[in-house]
């Protein structure tokens, strides 16, 4: 297996800037059998405040809970916290031993819903239990579920996010899980992206133990952990990742963090490169490398453009698997920027993303039928976000467009 590189066009224009884009897949290698896994480090983070009691999505939580713990190893570790505007730790991190599961959910089977939502205190606190056992050698992941708003505490969206982000850096991710329709979606979801985790929306409350258990399997079945990609820009051009990824530029090296990729993953990542001008004939080469957490290169490709006259540029072929992906993303990014929007009552914005971007599309789209239902289908959507959207569809929508934009499958799950 190995890292695929491809572009939209060969040729770039030497008498002007121009933009071209970049493909870069590869599918990750199968895990070891089981009892060769890396070691997780988890941490099970349960909202118990008065609103789970609904729709029997604290019952379900316990139930998640209980097949994540019998999906561990006695080499795993895990803690269990419970939080409502109080936050009780059930279980601190131990091994997942027999005795130590049946000791947690005994404790879980004791707690009921109540009180309100202090979501950071009962975060952080999981956090704190993986932090102790963070280690080279495993995976270690939060993993938090709510229904409701934070509304008890420190519930400002950015200082939240901000702290995800450093705990990232510290190794600890964390994957967030809305219950219904009260949550705050942009909250979840920055927490995990900036967290290095998965958002995932549960619409009704009998998705909880098959999403928090899918989430799990994906922690024992991480075969490269927090990766990224990296591609030499060339001299004075400019690079813009498409897709939903940190990204970084630091001595010319674009730097893209995938996260962890867990076994049989496909991943694809778009990048567009502007060029500036050039000398016609000139040739401009690049690599790009997927490396792990150690900075090892585990996949390399290289990659080469020419400079060439308006005209050559105007009469070279494209290659459609590219351009179709560009305006599938490009696409995903509309209904982002036109859900936000909507949220914001800025109708007209909305509407105008959603034009402009299939305008856009139907430019290059020619005859190809891929191309041309992107944009009608946009165009036939546009009415969805010039209306004020229900908080379901909003939910429904950020989702939606998260998952597109990772490269995940529309449940939330990598995808193989």
């Amino acid at each position: 297996m190995t890292l695929s590189i491809t572009t939209d066009r060969q040729l770039i224009r030497a008498a002007s800037r121009s933009n071209r884009y970049l493909l870069l897949s590869f599918t990750a290698p199968r895990a070891p059998r089981p009892e060769n896994h890396r070691p997780v480090n988890v941490a099970f983070v349960l909202d118990r405040s008065g609103s789970m009691s609904g729709e029997s999505k604290f019952r379900l939580a316990r139930q998640a809970v209980e097949q994540s713990l019998r999906m561990l190893r006695p080499d795993d570790r895990f803690s269990l916290v419970v939080y409502d505007d109080r936050v009780d730790v059930l279980a601190r991190s131990v091994n997942a031993t027999t005795a130590a599961i049946r000791q947690a959910l005994d404790s879980l089977s004791a707690i009921d819903p109540r009180g309100s939502t202090d979501l950071c205190a009962g975060w952080m606190r999981g956090c704190e239990q993986v932090a102790e056992f963070v280690g080279e050698e495993k995976t270690s992941r939060v993993l938090l579920l709510t229904d409701g708003l934070a509304n008890h505490g420190v519930t400002d969206r950015d200082t939240l996010a901000r702290h995800a982000s450093e705990l990232r850096q510290r190794g600890v991710a964390t994957s967030t899980f809305g219950v219904g329709t009260d949550f705050d979606e942009r909250l979840l979801r920055d927490m995990a992206h900036e967290g290095g985790g998965n958002f995932y929306f549960l619409e009704t409350a009998q998705q909880i133990p098959d999403l928090i258990t899918s989430e799990l399997g994906e922690a024992l079945e991480v075969v490269f952990p927090q990766t990224a990609i990296e591609i030499d820009m060339p001299r004075r051009a400019e690079g813009e990742v498409l897709n939903r990824f940190r990204s970084s530029l630091v001595d010319n090296v674009l730097r893209i963090d995938i996260g962890d990729v867990v076994s049989d993953q496909e991943v694809e990542v778009l990048v567009r490169v502007n060029f500036p001008e050039g000398e016609t004939g000139a040739r401009v080469p690049t690599q790009a490398r997927v490396i792990s957490r150690s900075a090892e290169a585990i996949y390399s490709a290289n990659i080469e453009w020419t400079y060439a006259t308006h005209a050559d540029n105007d009469r070279q072929a494209r290659n459609l698997d590219v351009d179709r992906k560009v305006a599938a993303i490009y696409a995903s990014r509309a209904r982002a920027d036109a859900t936000e929007a909507n949220r914001h009552h800025n109708f007209a914005a909305a509407r105008s993303v959603i034009e402009r971007t299939a305008a856009r599309i139907r430019e290059y789209a020619g005859n190809d039928p891929v191309l041309n239902d992107c944009w009608n289908g946009l165009m036939a959507e546009q009415p969805r976000y010039v209306q004020e959207m229900s908080p379901v569809t909003m939910k429904q929508s950020y989702f939606a467009e998260e998952m597109a934009m990772k490269g995940r499958t529309v449940g939330g799950k990598a995808r193989r």
